[in-house]
């Protein structure tokens, strides 16, 4: 079973891929589509964002069909701006998956850290490091691929362990 964790961001969408195989992960991929700006403070129009989105996932999702998508929970944030741009976002990765008939799951950030870490209220740093003992060493460019890869791993760990790769279409 392929699995695709995907992080949405309006300015870095982060996404990690693992297989599972005998109740065992293995990684597959991680990295970040830069959605903001070729520089840090440029930002782009936000419907230019979500199109690179789509782009980004949907080059993705052809290259290594993963079988599941898991995304975040939707949360509540203290700014109404950033929430509404990063609900457009997750909408964005959302209907990709969609559009590729993926098995869309969902988690929210406490069950994550806590089938991960065992405490639900980890940081992004204890998350990173706990990842590099599951999956051995991993150098991430940013939070949003350990992030990704958190979300993939924390369904990995839901599923029944007689799954294997011979027993789907990849």
């Amino acid at each position: 079973m392929r699995i695709l964790g995907v992080d949405p961001g309006s300015r870095l969408t982060g996404y990690g891929c693992v297989d599972v195989e005998g109740g065992k992960v293995r990684l597959v991929t991680h990295g970040v589509l830069k959605v903001a700006g070729i520089h840090a403070k440029e930002l782009l129009p936000l419907e230019k964002r979500l199109l690179l989105i789509y782009q980004g996932l949907n080059e993705i999702i052809l290259k290594y069909k993963p079988q599941i998508m898991v995304v975040e929970k939707i949360f509540f944030a203290k700014n109404a701006l950033s929430a509404l741009k990063l609900g457009h976002a997750r909408g964005a990765a959302v209907l990709t998956g969609a559009m590729h008939s993926l098995e869309i799951v969902e988690y929210s950030p406490t069950e994550v850290k806590s089938s991960l870490v065992g405490f639900g209220r980890a940081d992004k740093t204890q998350i990173a490091k706990m990842l590099q003992i599951i999956l051995g060493r991993q150098d991430f460019l940013t939070h949003d691929a350990s992030d990704a890869l958190s979300l993939a791993i924390s369904h990995a760990y839901r599923l029944p362990k007689q799954w294997t790769l011979r027993q789907t279409s990849l």
